[in-house]
This record gives structure tokens, C-alpha cells and sequence, in this order.
């Protein structure tokens, strides 16, 4: 899992997963239990498919919708 894409491209790890999320936000923002399922599923995904060394899941995940998201869920539960 990676949120600094030239970190994973200079470290060559031998599978990774980038999300364009903000730095600490590997999982996307707290109690968005359904992102964090689909993330899970997709590490898992490419860690069974990856056919070369070094290869890169670039999932669809967006930060603004995931942020958004977020607030949504954190005013449902009544959070500040």
C-alpha cells in the first residue's frame, strides 16, 4: 500500500497498490468501513494477479470523493 508514488517507484517493492490519498490515509478516512473493505479486496487482488515483479495497482479511488465521503459518514454518526 503506498500514497507516495515516487517513493514506490525508487524503493521497487515487489508489489504495490497506490492510492492518490493523503499521506497517512492508506485505508482513506476513518469509519468509511466499506472503502476500507474495498481497498483490502483490492491489495489482495493484485497481490494474487500480479504477473511481473515490481508491478503497480493503480484502483480507481479518488481523495475528493473519499474526503467527501468521510465528512458525510462523520456527520451520520454524529462526529465533529
Amino acid at each position: 500500500m503506498s500514497v507516495a508514488l515516487d517513493v514506490t517507484e525508487h524503493a521497487k517493492p515487489p508489489r504495490a497498490v497506490f492510492l492518490p490519498f493523503m499521506m497517512g490515509h492508506h485505508f482513506g478516512v476513518p469509519h468509511h468501513k466499506e472503502l476500507q473493505r474495498q481497498i483490502i479486496l483490492e491489495a489482495f487482488d493484485h497481490l494474487t494477479h500480479a504477473k511481473d515483479s515490481g508491478e503497480v495497482s493503480y484502483p480507481s479511488f479518488k481523495w475528493a470523493k473519499v474526503r467527501k465521503e468521510g465528512i458525510a459518514i462523520k456527520k451520520s454518526l454524529g462526529l465533529k
